[in-house]
């Protein structure tokens, strides 16, 4: 059992810093190309610019968050909500075909794009420590990591 409990906290933890690298350079990018962004954005969410700059802050501030022991359980919350909320500009660029700077995307970016949503949200529980499935049941409380 040993073994198993070792194994998953490793696999975390590679989960946990692939995904805080992943949210990190998507903070960035948000920032920096923010203008471009704001062009996915649904036309129902208030206030777009200011949006858009405020979640590029969270991916970044979330991604230190997932890495520091006591705020890991809330940033992987708080990355699945997020993945979740952004899911409907993801829909609307791929439904409108707006490009991504200057290049522009197809259905073979798209679709697996969409289709990938369910399993950022599971990564980001998983990596915040929050599920074990499909690796174990619950949560293991007697991790030494």
């Amino acid at each position: 059992m040993t073994d198993i409990n070792s194994n998953l906290n490793r696999g975390r933890t590679i989960a946990r810093w692939v995904l805080a690298i992943i949210y990190f350079g998507a903070g960035l990018l948000h920032l920096y190309f923010a203008e471009a962004l704001l062009q996915i954005v649904p036309d129902w969410v208030p206030f777009a610019r200011h949006v858009v700059f405020f979640t590029g802050l969270c991916e970044i501030i979330g991604a230190v968050a997932l890495l520091t022991r006591s705020l890991r359980h809330a940033a992987g919350i708080a990355f699945a909500l997020y993945a979740l909320a952004v899911w409907p500009a993801n829909i609307k660029q791929a439904i409108e075909g707006i490009p991504l700077g200057q290049m522009q995307l197809g259905w073979w970016y798209h679709a697996p794009r969409l289709a990938f949503q369910p399993v950022l949200i599971w990564w980001a529980l998983f990596a915040g420590d929050l599920i074990t499935w499909p690796f174990g049941r619950g949560r293991d409380p007697q991790k030494a990591e």
